[in-house]
């Protein structure tokens, strides 16, 4: 049976709305929990101790805890923060920059997330040497290429993929949320606080279009493979991502996890998760099309 993860909060929520969203993901069916901050070091509600408090909550509750790493290194203040998490000795590491794998210490597990840009099986056995144990292919990659780098790749290693939720597409150094107000990334004044989903940014026909975070840029529809969770494990693939969103992430959750237990038809399930949803729902990128079509499975 697939197993089920919750991925990193990637946008900014306050301190108290985090607690009490991770004391009910405690209690909910995810196997895996990622947590702490990949997006932008400025975020300063929780601290790394803070973290790590949330991972012994998640740890007693019979979750497996991984620690994620910022995607994109720019200060020293950011490289000390990722070597205390790399060094922290008890959490499995996501690694989701190459800086991250190489603070790891030697012969240490991790896991290799989506934005190490992993595309074939040679890519993927070298990482396994350096220590990886699981691996998130990049969101963009459909069952077809998938196929090609588990065939080519290493034996043993676990393959996670995003499932559900809005894509993290790309990073950049300038903060788009706080251009949207005038403001340098340096006095940002929070303003990612103030978009709990992220800002929406439509075309001129005022459709939806993507999503500003901060320094990362998101699909405005949802990612959702609810209805192809038996191809999923078909190619191979152990575990199912599930991304936070403001409200209903533990609701998604309990969907996913009764479509993998058969106790949900896909339609059924399919139905459930449509009010849920931030965004029209997607999955072209599966089935090698443009990432926000929608085909029936």
């Amino acid at each position: 049976m697939l197993k089920l993860a919750l991925g990193p909060v990637l946008t900014y929520w306050p301190r108290a709305i985090i607690f009490e969203f991770y004391q009910q993901v405690a209690e909910g069916p995810a196997d895996i929990v990622y947590i702490g901050e990949t997006v932008c070091s400025r975020r300063h509600e929780l601290k790394l101790s803070d973290w790590l408090d949330v991972a012994e909550l998640l740890a007693g509750a019979g979750k497996q805890v991984v620690l994620s790493t910022q995607a994109l290194i720019e200060a020293n203040t950011e490289l000390a923060t990722l070597r205390k998490i790399t060094a922290n000795g008890r959490y499995l590491v996501e690694a989701n920059d190459f800086g991250a794998v190489h603070s790891l210490p030697p012969a240490t597990p991790f896991v290799a997330g989506p934005h190490l840009n992993l595309y074939n099986g040679p890519s993927l056995a070298m990482l396994a040497e350096l220590g990886a144990t699981r691996w998130v292919p990049p969101l963009e990659m459909g069952r077809e290429q998938l196929a090609d780098v588990l065939r080519d790749g290493p034996a043993g290693i676990e393959t996670e993929v995003f499932a559900h939720g809005r894509m993290p597409l790309a990073f950049s150094a300038r903060c788009f949320t706080a251009r949207n107000r005038n403001l340098p990334k340096d006095d940002c004044q929070f303003s990612c606080m103030e978009h709990p989903d992220g800002l929406l940014l439509r075309t001129r026909e005022h459709k939806p279009f993507l999503v500003l975070n901060g320094t990362q840029t998101q699909s405005s529809s949802v990612y959702c493979l609810i209805g192809e969770l038996a191809q999923l494990a078909q190619a191979g693939v152990d575990i199912i991502r599930i991304s936070p969103q403001a409200t209903g992430t533990v609701r998604v959750l309990e969907i996913y996890d009764q479509a993998r237990r058969g106790l949900l038809g896909a339609e059924e399930a399919r139905q459930q998760l449509e009010p849920l949803l931030p965004g029209e729902a997607c999955n072209g990128y599966w089935y090698g099309v443009p990432g926000m079509d929608q085909v029936a499975a």
